[in-house]
């Protein structure tokens, strides 16, 4: 898969060397969640049959961050590398990366279509149902397939439900905002993972019994609700069991601090130090409390390994 980064206007690409026709899956797609799946396999669907290269057609940063309509769209589920990795296994042949700056913010829908889209060869776009693009947002895809006419076909992609609730990225966060995640990772389609270093810690978690690896995230990721974790930590491409807590660490911090993620691993005693983990988050097992004691603590995370251990299926 190639990745392309473009800015407006797209001097010099009017010449891009495609030899084919382009299907494109249209979006900002953080989560790369199922809806997303159907809107960017449509796309790579419509490619095979039709001779074109499949590609997906996305932006950096977040529209909503760039105009000032919502700090939280900094905080992400899926940052960029994650993200187009993920494109990638959806089989995507082209990834266009759209710089969202104040001048691209301007763009009347007639010239995204005339220059952005025409320029890339597009024949066929794939758009959600929710679509909106050019200043202001004011073309939707009914604008587009009027202003595609008649040379790029349209395809809208109806919202996707389970159990009644929308996939979408804002149930997503708000279920990880909740703890919920088991939702989280049924809208997904997937469990829901950070990516970070193993950094040197108080190494408080080892004389206790319970060494842990304090992980360092890379990106701005979403993050969950502060509490205790069953979860499953990859390093490389090995899968490690265990129980994380996320949180401030209140039985020795008297003063609020940023939370941290400590992840015990069962069975686990090699040096990590500035290795890359990839930590999915499994269950929520309980909020995170102060102990009157080191000794409450220490039954208590007995009490959490043994509960996590059985949501795991680990013996």
């Amino acid at each position: 898969m190639e990745i392309i980064p473009l800015s407006f206007p797209l001097n010099g690409l009017s010449t891009l060397s495609l030899d084919k026709p382009l299907s494109i899956a249209i979006g900002h797609f953080d989560g790369v969640h199922r809806g997303h799946q159907n809107v960017i396999r449509q796309a790579v669907n419509e490619a095979k049959g039709s001779d074109m290269l499949s590609a997906v057609f996305t932006f950096d940063p977040h529209p909503k961050e760039v105009l000032g309509q919502g700090e939280q769209y900094y905080r992400c589920l899926t940052p960029l590398d994650i993200k187009t990795a993920l494109f990638a296994e959806l089989g995507v042949d082209l990834v266009f990366i759209m710089k969202f700056d104040p001048e691209f913010a301007l763009v009347s829908p007639e010239r995204f279509v005339d220059e952005v889209l025409r320029t890339l060869r597009a024949k066929n776009v794939v758009v959600g149902f929710d679509f909106n693009f050019g200043h202001k947002g004011l073309g939707n895809s009914e604008a587009l397939k009027q202003l595609g006419h008649p040379d790029i076909s349209v395809h809208v992609i109806e919202p996707l439900f389970e159990n009644g609730i929308k996939v979408s990225s804002t149930y997503i966060r708000e279920a990880l905002e909740q703890g919920d995640i088991e939702l989280a990772e049924l809208l997904l389609g997937r469990p829901y993972e950070v990516t970070g270093s193993v950094v040197h810690g108080d190494k408080r978690g080892r004389t206790i019994g319970f060494p842990t690896a304090n992980l360092q995230i890379n990106g701005p990721y979403i993050t969950p609700r502060l509490g205790v974790y069953a979860i499953t930590a990859w390093i490389g491409d090995k899968a490690y069991p265990g129980v994380m807590n996320f949180g401030l660490k209140p039985t020795f911090n008297k003063h609020e601090l940023l939370p941290v993620m400590e992840a015990h691993l069962f069975d686990f005693d090699s040096d990590i130090y500035g290795e890359q983990l990839r930590l999915q988050f499994l269950s929520f097992i309980r909020s995170e409390k102060k102990f009157d004691s080191i000794t409450e603590l220490i039954e208590q995370i007995g009490s959490d390994s043994r509960q996590a251990k059985e949501i795991l299926g680990y013996n």
